[in-house]
């Protein structure tokens, strides 16, 4: 077994599997819910090659020795740590009505978030009650764990717990970048000069838009109001279709 910290290497078509832990032994099991998607869904055999990460960038990849009732036993042959990716991208989603939330999320990982804030904005029609604070918060995660699984990718975005708009403005005082997604803004994203390293943050607010005490909120915390187009996406995308221009001007450039 090989272990490296440069990077994982092109496996083709290879699944990934995530364990709250990693053990340090040459062969792993993956059980519960996710061995038997691995038998049942996916129906690995044995001889295919896998993956197993803990979520946090450790990565094993190595052969299925069997796949039966008590899950999915991999022989390890090698061993990665997989480092963050910079910059780190925060998207400060504001709640959105129905099963737009964990849409935002989904595609929010799929592009490489690494950290996600649901946000309580003035105009959102979607409440999370005290009571239902945890069962929001623990659905966004599990979207997100889903999708990075999907997209087979090593790090799973963080999912804070639901911040006030006097939270998220500190956040953003903290930040290299924050932008605010806004329809009416006179500057394009395309304009700002990105960094590329440290942390850059994207606002989006809720399906009646932003109000103007938080937009001057913002502004006082040090972000800038920009738009993507002449088009207006919906609070479920627009966070998605910003993480992809600022990919494509430091990390996938």
């Amino acid at each position: 077994m090989t272990t490296s910290d440069v990077g994982v290497p092109e496996l083709d078509g290879a699944p990934l599997f995530l364990l709250d832990v990693l053990p340090q032994t040459d062969e792993l099991l993956v059980d519960g819910d996710e061995g038997r998607h691995a038998v049942e869904v996916l129906r690995l055999v044995p001889g295919e090659q896998v993956r197993v990460g803990d979520g946090h960038g450790t990565v094993a990849e190595g052969a299925v020795v069997s796949a039966g009732l008590e899950g999915l036993r991999v022989a390890v042959s090698a061993r990665f740590e997989v480092p963050a990716q910079t910059p780190e991208f925060v998207l400060v989603q504001a709640l959105p009505k129905g099963d737009r939330g964990p849409l935002a999320v989904d595609l929010a990982t799929e592009l490489g978030v690494d950290r996600i804030v649901p946000w309580t904005a003035a105009r959102c029609v979607t409440r999370w009650r005290d009571d239902r604070v945890a069962k929001g918060v623990a659905k966004w995660r599990a979207t997100a764990r889903a999708a990075s699984k999907q997209s087979r990718r090593p790090r799973l975005p963080e999912v804070t717990e639901p911040m006030t708009t006097r939270e998220v403005c500190g956040l953003l005082a903290d930040t290299d970048l924050a932008v605010v997604l806004h329809e009416r803004a006179r500057r394009h994203l395309a304009e700002l000069d990105i960094p590329r390293t440290g942390t850059v943050a994207v606002v989006v607010g809720p399906e009646g838009g932003l109000t103007d005490g938080e937009v001057v909120a913002f502004r006082a915390a040090g972000a800038q109001a920009v738009r993507l187009g002449a088009e207006v996406l919906r609070t479920s995308t627009a966070g998605a279709a910003a993480l992809a221009a600022l990919s494509m001007r430091t990390r996938w450039a």
